[in-house]
């Protein structure tokens, strides 16, 4: 797919840009906890900056509801960015009206107006043209770097692109580019590894890979589901009913291509007190006992699953192998996270997603390793499950 990109914008002098960021970061007593979507946009930023225009910033924040919430506000990502550009970045309390308006006519060339939090409007998770047109009527360009709310059709989005020339920020081309690569082009083997709890989420992406890819290695909460399809024994543990007929099917439609568990870490309770036994999963047909929890892959899945990420050419991972929050059950995807880091900084294409999947690089420290990992966890779904999303669009070129 080919975006109309940024790079096409050479006469910006005094334009008044509109860019859509995804400044929805994580904030602890007035504090930027995590960078990571900020520094993506530096990059349309500096080329907006080297090309005089006058920067219009829009973002989202949590979910105020429709209303104004001094905990939902963007002022500290506007210090944020105030400590770490060399350009003051200016705030204005909200995203419309004449206080608005007033502010970018005062906007120089080189300067940035970052407005306040949109979500404090219903018209942008509404998709409200009126709302639309008015944050249009701000501006004479629209870029969108914001690739995690691509999936989105919100004003901000899907909107605005109808009523001003729209074209993709850096970030978002970046997104594009390596997100395709994953769907064509790549080489082969190719390997997917998707974890997580909830098999409705991640059941589209799944069928993409088996489609495309040389195995797909299921671990977390989902893997569950697999395993109740083989009528095995999973305890209390978490899976979907209505989507066990599907699992069966996958099953009988692509069980060469389908790597589940073959041993398991479990525990009583879902606790940082339980005792953690493991069990291969051929035992779980005639273990009688269900007062039990999955709670992570075992160690020889650890060993099995590697096996498959040492073939790879091309790797793509999304999704936890288990409840790695808590301390003791934290194995296999820490296990994983090495290995898949270990095959990708090495021959390797490596690309992954999702917040939980992106933590644990994080904790490891090892986040610079993969040769690409996406700001998006359910934009990164949808693309990869369908080549396309609502916010993109009216950035294709024609």
């Amino acid at each position: 797919m080919k975006l109309k990109s940024i790079k096409q914008l050479k006469s910006l002098k005094n334009k008044i840009v509109l860019v859509r960021v995804d400044y929805n970061v994580p904030i602890k007593d007035g504090k930027v906890m995590d960078i990571e979507r900020i520094e993506r946009s530096f990059l349309t930023l500096n080329y907006l900056l080297k090309n005089k225009a006058k920067i219009v910033l829009i973002s989202h924040l949590g979910k105020p509801k429709g209303k104004p919430d001094a905990k939902y506000s963007l002022r500290p990502v506007v210090r944020h960015l105030n400590n770490i550009t060399k350009k003051k970045v200016h705030f204005v309390e909200d995203c419309l009206g004449e206080k608005v308006i007033n502010r970018i006519a005062k906007l120089k060339a080189g300067q940035i107006l970052l407005l306040e939090n949109l979500r404090f409007y219903n018209g942008e998770e509404d998709n409200d043209l009126k709302f639309a047109k008015q944050l249009a009527d701000l501006a004479e360009i629209y870029i969108n770097d914001a690739f995690s709310v691509c999936h989105r059709s919100h004003a901000s989005v899907v909107g605005i692109p109808k009523y001003l020339p729209a074209y993709a920020g850096y970030n978002l081309v970046d997104e594009i580019d390596n997100l395709n690569y994953l769907l064509k082009g790549f080489k082969r083997p190719a390997i997917a590894i998707i974890g997580g709890v909830k098999i409705s989420t991640k059941i589209k992406v799944i069928n993409t890979f088996l489609k495309k890819y040389d195995y797909v290695l299921i671990g977390g909460a989902l893997a569950n589901n697999f395993l109740a399809a083989l009528n095995l024994n999973i305890g209390k543990s978490i899976f979907e009913k209505e989507y066990l007929k599907l699992a069966k099917d996958l099953l009988k439609k692509s069980r060469a291509k389908i790597i589940v568990p073959i041993d398991l870490r479990i525990a009583k309770q879902i606790s940082a007190k339980s005792k953690v036994e493991v069990i291969d999963v051929d035992e779980l047909a005639s273990y009688k006992n269900k007062n039990f929890h999955i709670i992570d892959i075992g160690p020889k899945t650890e060993i099995y699953f590697e096996s498959f990420i040492n073939l790879a050419k091309t790797l793509a991972w999304n999704g936890p192998m288990g409840v790695f929050e808590i301390e003791k059950f934290k194995n296999g995807s820490y296990y994983i996270a090495q290995r898949f880091c270990m095959h990708a900084k090495g021959p390797s294409f490596g690309a992954v997603g999702g917040g939980e999947t992106i933590s644990i690089l994080e904790n490891l420290k090892l986040k610079s390793w993969p040769d690409f990992v996406s700001t998006g966890g359910g934009a990164m779904l949808e693309f990869l499950e369908n080549g396309i999303l609502a916010g993109l669009k009216p950035l294709k070129r024609r």
